[in-house]
């Protein structure tokens, strides 16, 4: 959002806080989909399966699918019905996926519980676009702390799913965490109301104030060094760390013979560290740049391999998901911002889907891949993945930091 001659830059900085906010306590709210999916879509996904226990995280594969399909869907409802409409939507969807997802645990149903998940996910892909939605929302100086506020909402998320699955887990047993998912419904319609009064810039607003620019093609916007570099770290953050939390439930449950409970724990220690350095990460980006905020979350990834790779104990299997956390944290938003760099405001939707869509679809595969490598290699093959993919990422950074140097010389 830029910010016109004739705008006082206090009544613009208002109305986006007050956006931010709405679409914060909203994020906070939608987010329990996520906590509650990858906390139990393992395990029940391995306790429906027969013999066969490899395609367990299938299920978190179709949600990650239809987190795909729902970017896609999100920015085409955003074109035709608005954005604040298109957000109520996906609520929507969210209570369907959660109705749906009971139904198949009560049948005992492995497929019916992917297509359940699936539905779920294509509710996250809407969620994703409200952190876009924030910062479009925003001038240029507030984008990154708005970023880091819609993330931040993820706190409560990070508390609030987990103990939804473990208090309502049960509820109908023994038909195990169909209560978890018959509770996103309120969860969910609750946040719905909090887009009603959300006042969004439309994007033709936006364009207007560019100064008669005109939009550049995606292929030149995608080709520029900074959006690859961008978005490769921002992917390579968000798959390594699905890769990793997908298996470590299973791992926890079936392979080590930890409670599902300690697991679900584990999980929400993982989410909280995932969106608790939010508020500050939005300041860090600002003082130190974001390439060096990504350099320090994918070290902070090498840094859960580590642990991981240490042994197989409650505090190994926590703590490696704590790093894993902090590392999406600082890698994901830092990479978000660099991304949203690249792009003027009237590029944004044509950007972000393309963006999306690639990374919810690798993100896919790797929670896909997850599953197959735990049942073939183990715990340790899962972690030893980090080193290269982190390692890419960084050369990269380090290329973009010199680029960028040699253009403002």
């Amino acid at each position: 959002m830029l910010v016109a001659a004739g705008d006082d830059i206090g009544t613009v900085l208002r109305e986006a806080r007050r956006n931010v906010l709405l679409l914060t306590v909203a994020q906070a709210l939608l987010g329990v989909v996520g906590p509650i999916s990858f906390a139990v879509g393992g395990i029940a996904g391995h306790q429906l399966l027969g013999d066969d226990k490899s395609l367990a995280t299938a299920p978190l594969t179709a949600f990650n699918v239809g987190m795909a399909l729902g970017v896609i869907l999100v920015a085409i409802l955003s074109r035709s019905i608005g954005r604040r409409f298109a957000f109520m939507a996906g609520a929507t969807v969210a209570m369907i996926g959660g109705m749906i997802t009971a139904a198949a645990l009560f049948q005992a149903s492995f497929w019916l519980f992917a297509a359940g998940l699936a539905i779920l996910g294509s509710s996250s892909g809407f969620t994703q676009k409200l952190r876009f939605a924030a910062a479009d929302a925003s001038p240029s100086f507030y984008k990154a702390s708005a970023i880091s506020w819609i993330l931040g909402g993820g706190i409560v998320s990070a508390v609030l799913g987990p103990q939804i699955v473990i208090l309502a887990g049960d509820f109908f047993a023994p038909v195990w965490f169909a209560g978890a998912f018959v509770a996103l419904i309120p969860v969910c319609l609750f946040a719905l109301f909090f887009f009603i009064p959300l006042r969004l810039p439309e994007a033709t607003k936006a364009s207007s104030a560019e100064a008669g620019l005109p939009a550049r093609s995606l292929r030149e916007i995608a080709g520029s060094q900074r959006f690859l570099t961008g978005m490769v770290c921002g992917i390579s953050s968000y798959a390594l760390m699905t890769f990793m939390m997908t298996g470590a439930p299973v791992a926890m449950v079936v392979g080590c013979g930890f409670s599902s409970d300690l697991a679900t724990l584990g999980i929400q220690w993982h989410v909280l560290a995932m969106f608790a350095p939010s508020f500050a990460t939005g300041w860090l980006i600002t003082r130190f740049g974001a390439e060096r905020v990504v350099a320090c979350g994918l070290m902070l990834l090498m840094g859960c391999a580590a642990v991981a790779h240490l042994g197989l104990a409650l505090w190994n299997f926590w703590g490696a998901l704590v790093l894993l956390g902090l590392g999406w944290n600082f890698g994901f938003i830092g990479a978000t911002s660099i991304v949203a760099q690249s792009y003027r405001p009237h590029e944004a939707d044509k950007v972000q889907g393309f963006h999306d869509v690639v990374l919810f679809s690798t993100v896919a595969v790797s929670s896909f891949a997850s599953g197959k490598v735990l049942a073939a290699y183990g715990w340790d093959m899962l972690n030893a993945v980090i080193w290269p993919v982190a390692g890419l990422c960084l050369l990269l950074l380090v290329l973009l930091m010199r680029s960028s140097k040699r253009a403002a010389a």
